[in-house]
């Protein structure tokens, strides 16, 4: 094998591992909302974890993970979940990745419609034979009522999905954010 085109197949590899790890989250998301527990399960290492950055949500393991969903699930009803932008980063470990995604969740929760904007910063791993979530942080812009989207996008009180009024994981939290505004 020449040097180019063992170059040539690392650039595949890596292209084909993009369009897996793309396709990984949108299997996420129909699999979140059609309760499809197997699908889900299939989708996590067996130690992978599950967060979100408020502490809501911390589970270890693909069981825990699981129960996890579980529980949220009896909360709500109907969902839908739109993956956007996914942003993925590459090192030495060709079964290992890091990512972040853009999304938007509706759903019905306790009796009301909400809606919710959120990224993920997910860890993956290259799991017999194929990628997976090693690893899960949520944080929300946004998860609002419907009916308190127009109100609710203008206050730093931006979480609303618990019965209570709580600050928005970002972006009044990064860093960049708070450089811009003089906040640092």
């Amino acid at each position: 094998m020449t040097q180019n085109s063992s170059a040539l197949e690392k650039r595949i590899r890596r292209l084909e591992d993009r369009a897996e790890l793309r396709e990984l989250v949108a299997h996420y998301c129909l699999a979140v909302d059609d309760r499809d527990i197997d699908a889900l399960a299939a989708l996590f290492t067996p130690d992978a974890s599950f967060r979100s950055h408020d502490g809501v949500m911390s589970a270890q393991g693909r069981d825990a993970v699981l129960k996890q969903f579980h529980d949220r699930f009896a909360a709500l009803k109907a969902t839908n979940h739109f993956a956007h932008d996914q942003i993925l980063s590459f090192g030495e470990d060709p079964h290992t990745a890091t990512g972040l995604l853009t999304s938007h969740a509706e759903v019905w929760r306790n009796g009301r419609a909400l809606i919710a904007a959120l990224r993920y910063r997910d860890t993956y791993r290259r799991h017999e034979g194929r990628w997976c979530f090693a690893d899960r942080l949520l944080s929300f812009l946004y998860y609002l009522p419907v009916d308190e989207y127009a109100q609710g996008l203008g206050s730093r009180l931006r979480m609303r999905a618990y019965g209570d009024q709580r600050p928005a994981d970002y972006p009044e939290a990064l860093p960049s954010w708070q450089r811009y505004h003089g906040d640092a």
